[in-house]
């Protein structure tokens, strides 16, 4: 099976689709609002402890999964540890792929929606009113079927990508869009910078504010290091499996590490010099995307143009996340089952696509699969998949290399394609551990704060 498994064409072909896979829509807004509310640079620095020591730990060891077995995270877990419940760590990554796809899909819809409202100069009329912008969405995102409409739209793009293979696929458009996204982001940022009082915007990001740093906020960036990675949900197993032994791992994670994070500070510089150049809220938080900026693109000279191209920026940032998703699923289909690659993606891409459309009508299009529960069935499917199943997930794939696969079979496989590099057990054991106790922690955090209504960090 492995002689016949599909491989990237190239290095950097791989490193830019796990890249992309990394970098979606939060990159953009979730990051630099959390950082510009939680200290600036302090945040930012506490973030980056945070990301190299937890989410690096657990992004070598789905590559390393993923190549040692060239198998997608069902198999992979099977194959490592064969007559065990393990396999269900790979059936759980495989769950809260399609789990993610289904809401992801209808955001993905959204965004595709208001490039075309920018291109028709539908925000001319928000200019400077951020209630109007409000009102735009609320009254968008609560129809039934034009909604609807996008979203399919938006998941038929990522299934024509995935059937095309991992190569001329994923591979060829990864490495269309991922420059295209750092561009824009440039020229989204160098505007920013040139506009009046744009400067304040840097400041609010990046000027440490360490009197704002709280252990809410330490959680806060522990947290996001993770989630931002795409990690726990068998994404990087999955990309990890078509991959030759000559890649190096460590190397490769870095990379991808390094540039979700340059494109998240970029995101950051982009919005925030453009909001406090004109004034409007920079602790708009979720609601920057599709409340504040389109009311603020307009004040600017050739708002359109400049609306219309964040907006592709972020239907690309969320395509190459997507994408990445739909893919293990399909992964597991081919591996497991034996069908072919066309087979897999559109059947369970059409599946996932109809999950979707109750997630879009769940937000106002009269039907609402969790209407018991006093939330709406697409925060049911964000809250069970962000806070449960995407964390739980990485817990245990740092307790499968520390209980179960060993150490000493971590490193043998990582050591492939590192050029002699010394590397410490002791070190990686330590890296694991930790990795464990701070998800450990989170996942503890969440789940008595819920039952029992008890906040361990303030």
């Amino acid at each position: 099976m492995s002689n016949q498994r599909e491989q990237w064409g190239s290095k950097l072909g791989f490193i830019l689709a796990a890249s992309g896979s990394a970098v979606g829509i939060g990159n953009i807004w979730k990051y630099p609002h959390m950082a510009g509310q939680n200290g600036g640079a302090a945040f930012t620095m506490v973030y980056l402890v945070c990301i190299l020591v937890v989410g690096l730990s657990i992004v070598i060891a789905e590559f390393v999964i993923g190549r040692k077995t060239q198998l997608s995270p069902v198999g992979a877990f099977e194959t490592l540890a064969p007559k065990s419940s393990w396999k269900w760590l790979g059936f759980l990554g495989v769950a809260s792929a399609f789990v993610i796809l289904s809401f992801y899909g209808v955001v993905g819809g959204w965004i595709l929606k208001y490039i075309f409202i920018s291109l028709s100069g539908g925000f001319h009329s928000l200019a400077n009113n951020p209630d109007a912008a409000e009102k735009l969405f609320g009254g968008f995102v609560s129809l039934t079927w034009s909604p609807v409409f996008f979203q399919i739209i938006f998941m038929v793009i990522c299934i024509y990508v995935i059937v095309n293979g991992v190569k001329e696929g994923i591979e060829r458009w990864s490495k269309i869009m991922m420059p295209l996204i750092i561009v824009l982001l440039i020229v989204l940022a160098i505007r920013g910078l040139t506009l009046p009082n744009g400067v304040e915007g840097l400041k609010f990001l990046f000027q440490p504010k360490f009197e704002d740093l709280t252990a809410s906020s330490v959680v806060l960036a522990l947290g996001h290091s993770f989630f931002t990675l795409s990690l726990g949900m068998g994404t990087m197993i999955t990309y990890g499996s078509y991959l030759d032994r000559k890649q190096n791992l460590l190397s490769s994670a870095l990379w991808v590490i390094a540039l979700d994070t340059a494109i998240a500070m970029l995101a950051g510089i982009a919005i925030f010099t453009t909001v406090f150049a004109l004034n409007a809220d920079p602790a708009g938080g979720a609601g920057l995307i599709f409340f504040i900026l389109p009311s603020v693109f307009p004040q600017l000279v050739g708002g359109a143009i400049w609306g219309t191209l964040f907006f592709i920026l972020l239907f690309m940032a969320a395509l190459t996340s997507a994408i990445s998703i739909l893919e293990v699923v399909t992964a597991y289909f081919i591996d497991q089952k034996g069908w072919s690659r066309k087979k897999a993606t559109i059947q369970f891409g059409a599946v996932i696509t109809i999950v979707g459309v109750f997630c879009s009508l769940s937000m106002g299009g009269g039907i609402n699969l969790t209407e018991f529960f006093g939330i709406s069935f697409f925060d049911f499917m964000d809250y069970l998949s962000s806070k449960y199943m995407l964390p739980i997930g990485g817990l245990l794939t740092a307790l499968f290399i520390l209980k179960k696969w060993g150490v000493n079979n971590f490193m043998d496989e990582l050591k492939k394609g590192m050029d002699k590099s010394k590397l410490s057990k002791e070190l990686i054991t330590v890296l694991f551990g930790i990795a464990a106790a701070v998800v450990g922690f989170i996942i503890i955090s969440e789940i008595l704060e819920v039952v029992f209504g008890i906040t361990l960090i303030q």
